[in-house]
């Protein structure tokens, strides 16, 4: 003898009119192993994540310069410990001679819904400086659980 709930039995009902065939998630197949493969570890040359920068700053194994492209009232008002600020206009050849030539770049800005980072590593590629993003910007390094300094 089962038991069966009000929700299971209802759902049970409305089941044969929603069914699909397919989800929307698979309506487009997932690609193959090695096609993903190649895809995410490509994507992890573009991208690193708060964490990441977080803990080479705790480790001490900082080898990169984490640039705040954000105008200098946000990154006064709280930016990631140890970035510096460069605002996105201010990216210039001229301003960029402040920093070793083979330096690596970690660059971040107000969150998922600003490409001032993308922007950023634009200008910073066309002048042949390596660059990666901290994808989640100020919103991902909150959402970590990780301090702001101001």
């Amino acid at each position: 003898m089962s038991i069966t709930t009000a929700a299971q039995t209802e759902h049970s009902q409305q089941a044969p009119y929603n069914v699909k065939a397919k989800s929307r998630v698979l309506e487009t197949a997932p690609a193959s192993s090695p096609a993903a493969f190649d895809h995410f570890s490509r994507k992890l040359e573009f991208e690193t994540d708060c964490a990441d920068v977080y803990a080479a700053f705790a480790s001490g194994s900082v080898d990169f310069v984490l640039l705040d492209v954000r105008n200098s009232q946000l990154y006064r008002n709280g930016h990631v410990p140890g970035a510096v600020n460069v605002p996105l206009l201010t990216i210039t050849e001229e301003r960029m001679k402040e920093f070793p030539h083979n330096a690596n770049f970690v660059v971040y800005c107000a969150g998922p819904h600003c490409n001032g980072a993308n922007k950023a590593a634009i200008r910073l590629s066309k002048m042949a400086r390596p660059v990666k993003e901290m994808i989640g910007g100020i919103t991902g390094w909150l959402d970590e659980g990780f301090a702001l300094e101001s």
